[in-house]
């Protein structure tokens, strides 16, 4: 996935280490558009129109993205794999410079998860149009469940773990206090940092700090609107989302974060998401998040 991973564990048993590399590589082995021979690039590659046998994660992550893709009126958008390489973010080697028009356009033509056809008890899809599927919104987080699952699984009931900078809890350290994370905060915002215990929990933030280029003078994010296919220039710096699922909580982060600061928030409240939104018009903070805070 290009990042690190690390788990904190109480009495961990010989081989943990091992044993979490291997539920990663899975992950990534069906999830990477950066693996030519992943599920996900087999299925990019397929005749449209053509129903594609999927492995059970893959349509359990498929499905929560679409899920998310609706709720959120496709603020979330798991079938914008051509805009993400469009603008240099994905595997393909980007230019060092914005699209065109015409090139945004043409993909954006093709893009959309109204595109993709789910049929989850049969484990398989298929693309009504030239739709990508990029996971990069919502996989790290599935990865993040996987092997805290795993864990409890096995028998640990006290952990932390961590797959670039997103983390799920469960129990407690040995010293009896909880998983304390502090919240990443964007770079020179100046926000009032915040820490959460993350008991059961997990936490997500997306940033428009991580991966950007400039050019011409003007500097381009990572975070793509699924709606216009450019990058996001709403004020937004990030988003954190707290939720008992990392994978959901990657996803509404990236949601949120596209929707900005007013309409992020409306939504954040209505789906009862505890989440926390760093803008350029400030902090402001869900019901939900509040109450964890207290």
């Amino acid at each position: 996935m290009g990042t690190s991973w690390s788990v904190r564990a109480v009495s961990p048993p010989p081989g943990l280490a091992a044993a979490i590399q291997r539920i990663l590589d899975a992950v990534v082995a069906e999830m990477s558009p950066w693996e030519p021979g992943s599920d996900i690039s087999r299925f990019n590659r397929s005749p449209v129109g053509a129903w594609q046998a999927l492995p059970p994660a893959f349509v359990t992550v498929l499905r929560a993205a679409l899920d998310v893709a609706a709720l959120s009126g496709g603020a979330f958008d798991p079938a914008i794999g051509a805009l993400v390489d469009q603008w240099g973010f994905g595997p393909k080697p980007g230019s060092g410079a914005p699209p065109t028009d015409v090139a945004i356009a043409a993909a954006l033509a093709e893009a959309g998860h109204d595109a993709i056809e789910l049929d989850a008890p049969c484990l398989r899809a298929r693309r009504t149009r030239a739709a990508e599927l990029d996971f990069s919104g919502i996989a790290k987080g599935y990865g993040v469940d996987c092997v805290a699952e795993h864990l409890l699984a096995s028998g640990i009931a006290h952990f932390l773990v961590e797959v670039g900078g997103e983390l799920r809890g469960a129990g407690v350290k040995p010293d009896g206090q909880p998983w304390w994370v502090d919240l990443e905060l964007p770079p020179g915002a100046g926000f009032a940092p915040s820490r959460v215990a993350l008991h059961g929990m997990a936490v997500a933030t997306s940033g428009d700090y991580r991966r950007w280029f400039a050019h011409g003078g003007q500097r381009y994010a990572h975070s793509i609107d699924p709606r216009t296919g450019r990058p996001l220039a709403n004020g937004v710096h990030s988003v954190t989302v707290l939720h008992p699922q990392c994978m959901l909580a990657d996803a509404w982060a990236t949601a949120l974060t596209v929707l900005g600061p007013e309409a992020g928030l409306a939504l954040a409240e209505a789906e009862g998401l505890a989440a926390l939104i760093q803008s350029d018009a400030g902090e402001a903070m869900s019901s939900g998040f509040r109450a964890m805070l207290e």
